[in-house]
């Protein structure tokens, strides 16, 4: 009879009879080369970039789970390579179609509104901009230079930078500050620059909401939101001439890279011109 301190013969931590296969016995045949056999038959398949990479990191996180549980003598999976995922750009409007947005803003705050007005701060700030959606639902009071035209931004990883932007939007927040945001006010109001019908900092999906109504007024845009005015703003910015290095600033971009990614449409653009009004096209 066994000694109540040792376990029955055969049985493991698991509670298994001898004959029943441990997780170790059934990772034993992970390997780089497995993992990679995985991944190229689902690339086969025709699964996309984008879900090979998401896929790949997924097997690199467990390998490691499994290692460090001892199921595994050594990790596969830092070794294990996985095509990047295409970076693509929402489709951007032109800038007839971001002025007539621009428009469509004005027309809707001529009687003076207190929730139009906002809304066509918001919309005429953003392209005026490109700033993030949470950094526009950040700002405060104080964080608009008249004397300079200038935002003070706080973007991703604290980063603060500053954004200048045109007479145009100076005048709709203006209009907002003296004809509009004093009815939205209410007790324990924040100073927030943009407000909610609530008296509270206007939310991302409000703004998201306004521009999607804004831009849907325009006749052929496509449907965009905020995201696609900051990719229209600085796309329009490159296409006036603004070098990358400004665009990245402007932006609060971390790596020029990711700036890189609008050359790529303002070329696709100019070509699209080239063959449409060029004779020998």
């Amino acid at each position: 009879m066994s000694s109540p301190a040792e376990p029955a013969a055969g049985v493991g931590p698991g509670g298994a009879g001898a004959g029943a296969p441990g997780p170790g016995d059934a990772l034993a045949g992970l390997d780089l080369g497995s993992l990679r056999s995985w991944l190229a038959a689902q690339h086969a398949a025709g699964t996309s970039r984008t879900t090979l990479a998401r896929r790949a990191a997924a097997a690199r996180t467990f390998t490691a789970w499994a290692t460090r549980q001892g199921y595994l003598a050594t990790d596969p999976g830092p070794r294990l390579a996985a095509p990047r995922p295409h970076r693509t750009l929402p489709t951007v409007l032109r800038a007839d179609q971001a002025e007539a947005a621009m428009l469509a803003a004005a027309a809707g705050a001529a009687d003076g509104d207190p929730v139009a007005l906002r809304d066509q701060a918001v919309v005429e700030l953003l392209y005026a901009t490109g700033v993030r959606v949470s950094e526009l639902c950040g700002l405060d009071l104080d964080d608009i230079d008249y004397s300079r035209r200038v935002i003070r931004v706080l973007g991703k990883g604290s980063r603060e930078r500053a954004v200048p932007f045109g007479a145009p939007a100076e005048r709709a927040v203006r209009r907002w500050l003296d004809n509009g945001r004093p009815a939205l006010v209410r007790a324990g109001t924040p100073a927030a620059l943009f407000l909610g019908v609530r008296g509270g900092r206007v939310d991302p999906r409000t703004v998201r909401r306004i521009v999607h109504e804004v831009v849907g007024a325009v006749p052929d845009a496509v449907d965009t939101g905020p995201h696609g005015l900051r990719h229209s703003a600085a796309t329009h910015l490159l296409e006036g001439g603004a070098d990358l290095r400004t665009v990245q600033e402007l932006l609060g971009h971390a790596t020029l890279a990711t700036t890189q990614l609008y050359t790529h449409v303002t070329v696709e653009r100019l070509k699209a011109i080239h063959d449409r009004t060029h004779p020998r096209s």
